[in-house]
């Protein structure tokens, strides 16, 4: 029997919007409706929303004030400069180019980098940084260590970058077709697992040796940390605040989504330590988002993100943040229900290959489940397996993750656990009717990007 003793949050309530609860045959005629694609559901429908925690999370006191004397400036806007200086006091990177969310700035990044035929290796892409990497005529590798396809193996540090497999491919392919290599901390794709401290530190002494920018997709920085702190020996008694400047000093730049561990509805940007490089990346900035002193942000935006750059280096906040997914999880484990270990800092992830065993990856289980779960409780979640992970170019037939996965992403500050435990029964419930759930097929899919406009029906 795992711990389920939750910490209490180091907050208050102060403000509430009320949810609405539907019916069961409601939902299944509206699933219908939509196509089966929960992107598609209005979030007046949803009871619980864990379709992501980009953007969703709750906003502080502090953050509300700080947007009030946002500053709107086309030019020279304080606001930036406030969000400027958290980023350099926090994070220690020269310059900052600001965008609309963390999309834009790896648009920006690889657009400045990346020629074709150019081969990007990672831990593992997301969505967004896939599809980036591929409309700049690029080719995204994943380089994550084996460990993290073996979902019931509590390795710490399962988005670590195998150092062997990212060597081979440099020699392979030669310097000069790698014109960056990235981490994403924590890993989505990989369970919102952490990298550590000495597998960053390998991962520069090796792109060091062959001269190749090195970069982090940053979204959960400060989740990393926490983990690091937690898991990796040396570093018990440091501050989150310590290990992040760490972290990050052994990086060239990062992109950054603020819409994650900023803690802000909307923001992001593109951070170098390299002047000719933010030089060349303005020039796109204010093509693609605007002014380099607004981006693609209001100056309230910026003002809000400043701020939650700081109200995440809170141990007291992280520790909470991650004691909640854990809670979820651990709830699942006592069901015997197949999920990621260890638990993820932003999301509890099921193993859907082993509970819809039934269901061939063809068939969409990833997708079935998540609809299951949205029919049996009015819950959004999101589907990380094959619906996601696209097809091949040239053969057209679907490729099939090692890890098929359902997400559910916890916002930060939303829910509390009567909440949580809903979830938790819902699932329990669908698991033990499991063998009556069908697949899906696709009736319509656009050529990039797929689950977010994709439409199906039950096979």
């Amino acid at each position: 029997m795992k711990n389920n003793n939750y910490q209490a949050e180091y907050y208050k309530i102060k403000m509430v919007e009320p949810l609405k609860k539907t019916t069961r045959e409601y939902r299944k005629n509206l699933l219908k409706k939509i196509g089966y694609n929960l992107f598609y559901l209005d979030s007046k429908d949803v009871f619980i929303d864990l379709l992501t925690d980009s953007g969703t999370s709750a906003m502080s006191d502090s953050q509300w004030s700080a947007m009030m004397v946002g500053d709107e400036a086309y030019a020279g806007s304080s606001s930036f400069h406030h969000l400027e200086d958290a980023v350099k006091k926090n994070m220690g990177y020269k310059y900052v180019l600001p965008t609309h969310q963390g999309r834009a700035a790896e648009n920006i990044l690889f657009l400045i980098m990346i020629k074709k035929g150019d081969y990007v290796p990672n831990n593992m892409h997301f969505d967004t940084t896939k599809a980036h990497i591929l409309h700049k005529k690029g080719i995204p590798i994943d380089v994550v260590c084996d460990e993290a396809f073996n979902t019931t193996s509590n390795y710490p540090f399962k988005g670590n970058i195998d150092i062997d497999k990212l060597k081979n491919l440099i020699e392979d392919k030669g310097k000069d077709k790698i014109p960056l290599v990235m981490i994403t901390i924590t890993c989505n794709s990989g369970g919102g697992q952490p990298a550590s401290m000495e597998n960053i530190k390998k991962v520069r002494e090796l792109t060091k040796k062959y001269d190749i920018p090195f970069f982090l997709d940053a979204c959960r920085f400060a989740e990393n940390a926490y983990f690091i702190k937690k898991r990796e020996i040396g570093y018990e008694n440091k501050s989150i605040r310590e290990i992040v400047l760490e972290m990050m000093s052994y990086s060239d730049g990062c992109t950054f989504s603020g819409k994650k561990d900023a803690l802000s509805n909307i923001g992001g940007f593109l951070a170098l330590n390299d002047e000719k490089l933010y030089i060349e990346g303005a020039t796109w900035l204010v093509l693609f988002e605007g002014f380099i002193t607004y981006g693609g942000m209001s100056g309230r935006d910026m003002e809000a993100m400043a701020q939650g750059l700081e109200e995440v280096l809170d141990e007291n906040y992280l520790e909470t943040r991650v004691k909640q997914v854990e809670y979820l999880g651990n709830k699942l484990l006592e069901a015997n229900i197949p999920i990621i270990q260890p638990i993820g800092g932003h999301a509890v992830y099921v193993d859907v290959k082993k509970f819809l065993s039934h269901i061939p990856q063809d068939n969409l289980p990833g997708q079935a489940l998540a609809v299951e779960l949205y029919l049996e409780a009015g819950i959004r979640s999101v589907e990380i397996g094959t619906v996601l992970a696209g097809r091949e170019p040239i053969t057209w037939e679907n490729i099939h993750p090692k890890l098929e996965l359902l997400r559910l992403a916890i916002p930060r500050r939303v829910y509390t656990n009567a909440h949580i435990n809903v979830v938790a029964n819902a699932l329990i419930n669908i698991y033990k009717r499991r063998e009556n759930i069908k697949g899906y097929k696709f009736i319509y899919e656009p050529p990039r990007l797929r689950h977010f406009l994709a439409r199906f029906k039950p096979i």
